[in-house]
């Protein structure tokens, strides 16, 4: 392990890796019951027209997390992690498949060929060379931007956050007055145990982000003791890794080769060129997102462990980036939406992973994890949620190295950090931040400045706002 990790030369142990890694795990597991619902349940109302089951979709999801996060400890020696995205499984079920008419298995067309297109980039270099095309203002905006994202992701997860239909977001309530105890108490349990993370990280307290985990659920449930039907409502269930096997056999593995390329049903409908327009448009949009969401988390988690060479160029990018690639593919072939790098690592990464052991022992986490699905389910979301806030914290000072002085730099900076949060999307902060760096730039006379490699990208988000969103 010494020789192959780097584990000195990183100045980390084993044992530190293996906390990294169950951290990393138990913030980003939600996602395993939560993208198997989407496909299988989208509307909430028990209708499945896509036509896959929960246990397909759950068995899908873990064994390309395993895959993905196993491959970048492997070949890239980075503590990254890897799953079926966010948004971008929204983007697949409701905007391609419920919203384009698209079929189940016409959909993992497009992330096949997206997983392909992004292993041609890494292969020729080409996606290290697009990263690097972006302006100093735009990257040194990102961690902070995807700081943000977390930390809303956090408060959201922790019921903190909520919706409101005049101004979208408000604070919920923390009257007892009006509120029952049993809303209010896990709100209580995050805030107290992003304190307790924040309080043991100032005393240099080794594993705090996991620790406070743990002491985040062991308060959740000594406090349910305090809710009337507490632990009579918990929703515990085990699925049959036996019955969610074969159900994932019959209706997700593969289906990408023995039903995805028949589009007869949608042409019948839609027409041929429908049908082209949608392809290139959709595969242009997964492309875009799940490019700059991967590059963008995994410049700010290496920046964040110092894993970035004499040029702040993470280490190891472009075996990062293929592992992302590989995992896209395999997740197609496996029956699930883009897989793609987890923001969620910054808080493995936090608790002191700096090697890709943490994502040996986070792939590990995973494959348990599709036999014995309950483990999900007893860390509550208020104690992760707090972890998602505290990485927040640690991901913001980057701003510090935006000029605000310079509006030319400032403007693009604050649209890159402003956006992701506000649109709910990483992509859209970068290319909010890269637009506006080449207009303000080229009208006050730093054209020559610009790459072209800059606006070949600017023109692709042009396009996929104007075709695509």
């Amino acid at each position: 392990m010494e020789r192959f990790f780097k584990l000195k030369e990183r100045n980390t142990s084993v044992k530190t890796e293996l906390i990294a890694g169950m951290t990393t795990f138990f913030a980003m597991v939600y996602i395993l019951m939560v993208n198997a619902n989407m496909f299988a349940n989208p509307f909430g109302d028990g209708s499945n027209p896509l036509g896959v089951s929960y246990g397909a979709i759950y068995i899908a999801t873990a064994l390309s997390a395993v895959i993905g996060t196993f491959l970048a400890g492997i070949l890239a020696n980075l503590p990254l992690a890897q799953a079926s995205g966010m948004g971008l499984n929204a983007f697949f079920v409701y905007t391609v498949c419920i919203g384009f008419g698209l079929s189940y298995a016409n959909a993992l067309v497009l992330i096949f060929i997206e997983g392909m297109v992004f292993i041609l980039l890494t292969v020729t270099g080409l996606r290290k060379k697009i990263f690097e095309s972006l302006p100093d203002a735009v990257r040194a905006a990102l961690p902070a931007g995807i700081g943000l994202f977390i930390a809303l992701l956090g408060l959201q997860n922790a019921g903190i956050v909520v919706h409101d239909s005049s101004t979208c977001v408000d604070l919920a309530s923390f009257n007892l007055l009006l509120q029952d105890w049993g809303s209010i108490m896990p709100m209580l349990v995050t805030l107290c145990t992003f304190l307790a993370i924040v309080i043991m990280s100032q005393k240099k307290m080794k594993g705090a982000v996991l620790v406070g985990i743990i002491g985040g659920m062991v308060l959740y449930y000594l406090l349910g003791l305090t809710v009337d039907g507490f632990y009579e409502n918990l929703n515990i269930t085990f699925i049959s890794p036996f019955e969610a096997f074969r159900e994932f056999g019959t209706q997700s593995f593969g289906k990408v080769f023995t039903e995805g390329f028949d589009f007869s049903q949608f042409v019948k409908e839609h027409g041929s060129a429908n049908l082209i327009l949608t392809i290139v448009t959709t595969a242009l949009a997964f492309c875009m997102v799940d490019m700059f969401d991967t590059l963008g988390t995994l410049y700010a988690a290496c920046e964040r462990a110092n894993l970035l060479d004499e040029n702040g160029e993470p280490l190891n990018m472009n075996e990062g980036m293929l592992s992302d690639a590989i995992a896209t593919t395999v997740g197609s072939v496996c029956g699930t939406s883009t897989v793609t790098t987890f923001s969620e690592v910054n808080a493995g990464v936090a608790a002191g992973g700096r090697t890709g052991l943490t994502s040996v022992f986070c792939s590990i986490f995973f494959f348990i994890a599709m036999f014995l699905s309950p483990i999900a389910q007893l860390v509550p979301s208020c104690a992760t949620a707090a972890a998602l806030i505290y990485v927040g914290v640690l991901m913001i000072g980057s701003i510090s190295n935006v000029d605000w002085n310079d509006f030319k730099s400032a403007v693009p900076s604050f649209l890159t950090l402003a956006m992701m949060p506000f649109t709910y999307n990483i992509s859209y902060g970068i290319a909010f931040g890269l637009i506006s760096y080449i207009v303000i730039n080229s009208f006050c006379g730093n054209f020559k400045k610009i790459k072209l490699s800059s606006w070949i990208i600017a023109f692709l988000f042009i396009a996929m706002l104007l075709l695509t969103h």
